[in-house]
C-alpha cells in the first residue's frame, strides 16, 4: 500500500538533501516522479529544489490556487509516476494535504513530504499539523543546536542576529533570518530579546 510521509527537521537539517537523494534513488531504478516545491519560496528562482550542498532541480510550484490531486492525475495520463516528492511541506494547505492522501490512497503512489515542523515561535504551520495528523509515517530529521544538542526550534533574526518574537508566520529567508536551536536555547534567546527591547523602551534619567 502507497503511503503518505513527513520528513520534518528545523532548519539546515539537510531536508532538501533528502529529497534528492531519494528522487536519484527512485530514477536510478527506472522510475518515474514527480517533484513540487513552494511558489512563494523563489530565493533561488521559482520552481526549484536547491539544497545546502548546491545540488538542485526543477520542481512544478504548489500554491493555494493550485489544485494537487488535479496536476498530478494530468501528469499520470501523460507517462507513469511512482513517487510524488514535496518539498517545503509547511507551506501546504490543510486541503493540500487532503489531496496528498488521495493520491497515496487512491492513486496508489507514494507521497513523500519534507519541511518543517514549526515556525519561529515554535507554533505549528497549518501544512505541518495536517500532515503530522494524517501522515502514514513521521520521520524526523536531525538538526544540530550551537551547543550540540539536537535543534528542533527555528529562531528568527534580524540584521544584528537578534531574536525576532513578532511577525507574519511566513517569511522566506536563509541563514541570514533564521537559526536552528534547542528549546532552551530558543527560548533563552527570545527571553535575552525581550529583555532587551524592554530596556530600550525604558526612558534614560
Amino acid at each position: 500500500m502507497a503511503k503518505l510521509y513527513f520528513y520534518y527537521a528545523a532548519m539546515n537539517a539537510g531536508k532538501s538533501t533528502t529529497l534528492l537523494q531519494a528522487d536519484f534513488n527512485y530514477r536510478e531504478r527506472g522510475m518515474e516522479t514527480m517533484l513540487w516545491t513552494a511558489a512563494h519560496d523563489d530565493r533561488s528562482g521559482a520552481g526549484k529544489i536547491v539544497s545546502r550542498l548546491g545540488i538542485e532541480t526543477d520542481a512544478h510550484a504548489f500554491s493555494p490556487e493550485i489544485d494537487l490531486l488535479d496536476a498530478i492525475v494530468r501528469e499520470l495520463i501523460r507517462r507513469k509516476l511512482d513517487c510524488i516528492l514535496v518539498d517545503e511541506a509547511q507551506f501546504l494547505t490543510p486541503d493540500d494535504v487532503l489531496q496528498l492522501c488521495r493520491v497515496a490512497d487512491q492513486l496508489k503512489i507514494p507521497v513523500l513530504c519534507y519541511g518543517l515542523r514549526t515556525d519561529f515561535l515554535g507554533a505549528l504551520f497549518p501544512g505541518s499539523a495536517s500532515l503530522l495528523a494524517l501522515a502514514d509515517a513521521l520521520v524526523e530529521l536531525k538538526a544540530v543546536c550551537e551547543c550540540g544538542r539536537k535543534a528542533t526550534m527555528n529562531l528568527r533574526v534580524d540584521a544584528d542576529g537578534h531574536a525576532v518574537s513578532a511577525g507574519a508566520q511566513t517569511e522566506i529567508g536563509g541563514n541570514d533570518r533564521y537559526i536552528a536551536l534547542c528549546r532552551r536555547h530558543f527560548f533563552d534567546r527570545l527571553r535575552e530579546s525581550e529583555a532587551r527591547q524592554l530596556s530600550l523602551a525604558i526612558p534614560r534619567t
